[in-house]
C-alpha cells in the first residue's frame, strides 16, 4: 500500500471501507476497471473532502498543476503542452525554462502529418508513444490532441489540427486518444470548440446554425466521449453564440455532459476563464492561467465565497470535485503500480520514424522524375533553407525540447554516403518584419523579398549538377498559435528561386515542408517532382532520403485541399473570415474544405485525399449486399484493389455518399469510410466497409434531431475526392 492510500484510510470512515474499497487493489489497473465502479470510489472519496478542499481541487496553483488535497494524500494533477511531443519543464511560476538536462523528448510529427497517413493503426501507436513519454515526465494530463477543423489556410494553429473532413478527424482522434490513454494518461482533447483562427481568437464570437455545428464541428468531440472514452475537454478561448466557450451552457452542460454523457473533467484554457459564478454553472471544472495569484483565480476565493453566499451550490462543486477524483483514479495517480513511461525510445523514435514515413504526399511526378535515380548521380544540388532548418523548438506554445532532429540534408548525407557528390547552397534567407500585438510577444511576419545573391550561387551549385532537390516551405515561426498568416504566399522570395533553378536544371524537385496550404501558382508549372514534407519530427530527414531515393513508397494523401489561390476556399470566397464587430459567421454552412469545391464545381490545385505513389493501383469488382435497406439497417460493401506497378506500395481506398435528391442542401460527396491496404506487386485484395444507414444522415435544424429521408443514394469509391473509380446506387426506404 502506498502512503496516499495509507494517509486516506487513516481518515476513512469504517461504514464507507465496508461499503467500497477507496483504491483498487494492487495489480487491477483503473483504466480497464468498469467506470461505474470508478465513480463509486471517488464518491467514497469526495465524502471525506472539506468545501474548502474540493474548491482548491478546481484551480491552478502553479502553470501547469491544479491543487491536490495534502491531507489526504490527494497529488497535484499535472498537465504538459503535447501537440508534438512532451513540453520541457518549466519554472512553476513563469514561462521560463528550467533548461534541465533530463527533459528532453521525441518530436512526434504534426497533426496534419498523422492525418495525412490515413493510418488509424499507426495513430493508435502515435498515441501510446505520446502516453509512454507523458508518464516518463511525471504528468498526467497531455493537453492534446488538437483536433478543430481546418476551416481556413491561414489558421495559425492548422499545424495542430488533422483535417478539414469530420470524419477522418474523428477516426485519426479516437485512436490516439485510445493509445493515450492506455498508459495511464489522461488526453485533453482541444480546443472545444469551433475555434478556428487565432485571428481575434480571444474575443471573437462564432456564430453558424445548428446543423453545421452537429455535421463539421462536433463529431470529433462525440466520437473522443462516445468510443474513446476521453477523459478531458479543453475549453476553448472564443465565444459561441454570445457566450465564452469556458462559461458556455449549452456546449458544455446541455451537450457534452448531458446529452453525450462525458464523465471526465473540463479544462480552461490557460487565462479562458472569465467569470466566477457563470463558469461554475455552465460547466467549467478546472480553471487555469498564466498569472500568479492562484487565490484570486475565479476558482479560487472568489468560487468558495459564492458558494457560501448561495450563489453556486454545493452539489455543483461537488459534481466539479467528483470529476476531478474520476480522471485521478482513471489514470491511477496515487496507485503504486501505475505505469512509469519512457522516454527518447528507440521504439518512440521508430514510431516517430514510421509516421513521417507514410504521412509524405506525392504531389505530382512528371515523367516519374522520382524516385531518384542514385546510380545515375555523381553531383546532387540540395538547395533552400529547410534542407537544414530544425523546427522542434519553434513556434509560440507548442515547442519540443527534442534529443535529435534529423535534417533532410542530413537524412541524404547518411542515406548515400559516399555514392554521391552532395553540394548545399541555400538559396533563401528566413528573413522577418515585426509587428506589435500589445500583449508580451510580437508577431514575426515573413520578408518575401528574394534574396539575389543567394539565389545566384544557388543557380550555380544547380547548373553544375546532375540533379536538383530544392527545400522550401514554411516553418513553425510563420505557422504558430497566436496569429494567423496574412496571406497564402511562399515566404522569403522562394518561388523566384524555385523558377530560376528549374529554368537551369529540369531535373529539379521540389519538396515544401508545411502544415497548410501555400500558393503555388508560380512554382507548380516548373516543377515535374513536388513531395509535401510537413512539419514531420525527430526523424523526418531520415523518411524524407527514403521517400526520395525510393527505398519507400510514398503513401500519404492529403487532409485538406489545397486551393489554386486564397480567394476559392469558402470561407475567404463568401467574405466569413475573419469577422467584423468581433464576431464571425460560418457562412459555408456545412460546404467546408471539398465539400465547397466539389459541390461548386471550383478545381483545387490538388484535392483532399490525393497522393501518388510510385507504383500503380486500380480498384474494381464494386459490391453492395443488396440494393434496397431499411432505416436501421447497415451497408455491407467491398471492392477489389490491385497493385498493377512494379514496387510495393499502399493505397487509402475512401468511400464517399452522394444524395441524389435531398430536401436541404448536401455536399455532392461526403467522406463515410476510409481503408489503408498495402500490397505487392500484382496482388490485390478485397476491401470491405460496413456503413450504419444513419452515416447517411443529415442533421435537421427544425426537428433538432438527425435524419435519413428516404430514397436513392450514391455510394462513391474512390482514392481522392476528385479520383472516383466506380461507385453502386441503393435505395433507402
Amino acid at each position: 500500500m502506498t502512503a496516499p492510500e495509507r494517509t486516506l484510510l487513516s481518515v476513512i470512515f469504517v461504514p464507507v471501507l465496508l461499503i467500497i474499497p477507496v483504491f483498487l487493489t494492487a495489480g487491477e489497473p483503473v483504466s480497464e476497471a468498469p467506470r461505474c465502479a470508478v465513480e463509486m470510489k471517488a464518491d467514497s472519496i469526495l465524502n471525506l473532502l472539506t468545501l474548502e478542499e474540493k474548491v482548491a481541487l478546481l484551480h491552478a496553483n502553479s502553470k501547469f498543476t491544479s491543487t491536490g488535497v495534502p491531507r489526504l494524500g490527494i497529488p497535484e494533477l499535472a498537465s504538459a503542452d503535447g501537440p508534438t511531443g512532451v513540453r520541457e519543464e518549466l519554472e512553476r511560476d513563469s514561462w521560463e525554462p528550467l533548461n534541465l538536462p533530463t527533459d528532453s523528448a521525441t518530436f512526434f510529427p504534426a497533426g496534419p502529418s498523422l492525418a495525412a497517413t490515413w493510418n488509424v493503426g499507426l495513430a493508435r501507436r502515435y498515441g501510446e508513444a505520446l502516453g509512454e513519454e507523458t508518464r516518463a515526465r511525471g504528468k498526467d494530463i497531455l493537453l492534446a490532441p488538437s483536433v478543430n477543423i481546418i476551416r481556413t489556410p491561414l489558421s495559425g494553429r492548422n499545424f495542430e489540427f488533422f483535417t478539414e473532413d469530420p470524419v477522418l478527424n474523428a477516426e485519426i482522434a479516437v485512436a490516439y486518444i485510445q493509445g493515450l490513454q492506455s498508459r495511464d494518461v489522461a488526453a485533453c482533447i482541444k480546443h472545444y470548440a469551433v475555434n478556428n483562427q487565432e485571428f481575434n481568437r480571444w474575443r471573437v464570437d462564432v456564430l453558424m446554425n445548428e446543423r453545421t455545428l452537429r455535421e463539421i464541428y462536433l463529431p470529433v468531440y462525440r466520437a473522443a466521449v462516445e468510443r474513446a472514452h476521453v477523459l478531458s475537454f479543453m475549453g476553448a478561448y472564443n465565444k459561441f453564440r454570445g457566450w465564452y466557450l469556458c462559461e458556455n451552457d449549452y456546449l458544455l452542460n446541455d451537450v457534452l455532459k448531458k446529452e453525450w454523457g462525458f464523465k471526465g473533467i473540463v479544462i480552461s484554457d490557460w487565462g479562458a476563464t472569465h467569470s466566477t459564478i457563470d463558469a461554475a454553472m455552465h460547466g467549467l471544472d478546472i480553471e487555469m492561467g498564466s498569472r500568479g495569484d492562484y487565490s484570486s483565480y475565479h476558482f479560487a476565493d472568489p468560487l468558495l465565497k459564492a458558494v457560501r453566499e448561495g450563489d453556486v451550490p454545493v452539489s455543483v462543486i461537488d459534481d466539479k470535485a467528483k470529476r476531478v477524483l474520476y480522471v485521478m483514479l482513471r489514470c491511477r495517480t496515487m496507485s503504486e503500480d501505475r505505469q512509469q513511461g519512457s522516454i527518447c525510445t528507440p521504439e518512440h523514435f521508430k514510431t516517430a520514424y514510421d509516421v513521417a514515413a507514410e504521412s509524405i504526399v506525392l504531389l505530382k511526378n512528371t515523367d516519374s522524375v522520382l524516385p531518384v535515380q542514385v546510380q545515375k548521380i555523381r553531383k546532387l544540388a540540395v538547395l533552400g533553407e529547410n534542407a537544414v532548418h530544425r523546427h522542434a523548438i519553434e513556434g509560440f506554445g507548442a515547442g519540443v525540447k527534442t534529443k535529435y532532429e534529423m535534417t533532410p540534408l542530413e537524412g541524404l548525407k547518411k542515406k548515400l554516403g559516399d555514392r554521391v557528390e552532395i553540394l548545399f547552397a541555400q538559396g533563401y534567407r528566413e528573413k522577418y518584419n515585426f509587428l506589435e500585438t500589445g500583449m508580451r510577444w510580437r508577431i514575426r511576419v515573413p520578408d518575401n523579398d528574394p534574396d539575389s545573391v543567394l539565389i545566384r550561387e544557388a543557380v550555380e551549385v544547380a547548373r553544375g549538377s546532375d540533379a536538383v532537390i530544392i527545400f522550401g516551405g514554411s516553418n513553425r515561426t510563420i505557422e504558430s498559435e497566436a496569429s494567423d498568416r496574412r496571406d497564402m504566399a511562399l515566404p522569403f522570395g522562394q518561388a523566384e528561386l524555385i523558377r530560376a533553378v528549374t529554368a537551369v536544371n529540369p531535373n529539379t524537385v521540389l519538396v515544401l515542408i508545411a502544415s497548410a496550404p501555400y500558393d503555388l501558382t508560380a512554382v507548380e508549372p516548373v516543377t515535374s517532382a513536388i513531395l509535401w514534407g510537413w512539419f514531420n519530427g525527430s526523424e523526418a530527414g531520415s523518411a524524407m532520403a527514403d521517400v526520395l531515393t525510393g527505398d519507400v513508397n510514398p503513401s500519404g494523401k492529403l487532409p485538406f485541399t489545397m486551393p489554386v489561390r486564397l480567394e476559392d476556399s469558402p470561407a475567404h470566397a463568401l467574405d466569413a473570415y475573419p469577422g467584423e464587430d468581433n464576431a464571425v459567421y460560418y457562412k459555408e454552412g456545412v460546404l467546408v474544405g471539398y465539400r465547397w469545391f466539389d459541390t461548386r464545381n471550383i478545381d483545387p490545385l490538388y484535392c483532399f485525399g490525393h497522393g501518388l505513389s510510385y507504383t500503380d493501383f486500380t480498384l474494381s469488382s464494386f459490391k453492395t449486399d443488396k440494393t434496397v435497406y431499411g432505416q436501421d439497417e447497415s451497408i455491407q460493401l467491398e471492392c477489389r484493389v490491385k497493385n498493377t506497378g512494379h514496387r510495393e506500395g499502399a493505397e487509402t481506398v475512401q468511400i464517399y455518399v452522394h444524395d441524389t435528391k435531398a430536401s436541404v442542401l448536401r455536399p455532392s460527396k461526403e467522406l463515410k469510410a476510409f481503408q489503408k491496404v498495402v500490397l505487392k506487386p500484382g496482388r490485390q485484395q478485397t476491401v470491405r466497409f460496413s456503413l450504419n444507414i444513419r452515416d447517411l444522415a443529415f442533421y435537421d435544424d427544425m426537428r433538432r434531431e438527425w435524419k435519413v429521408e428516404p430514397g436513392q443514394f450514391e455510394l462513391l469509391f474512390g482514392t481522392s475526392s476528385r479520383d472516383i473509380h466506380g461507385s453502386m446506387m441503393i435505395d433507402v426506404e
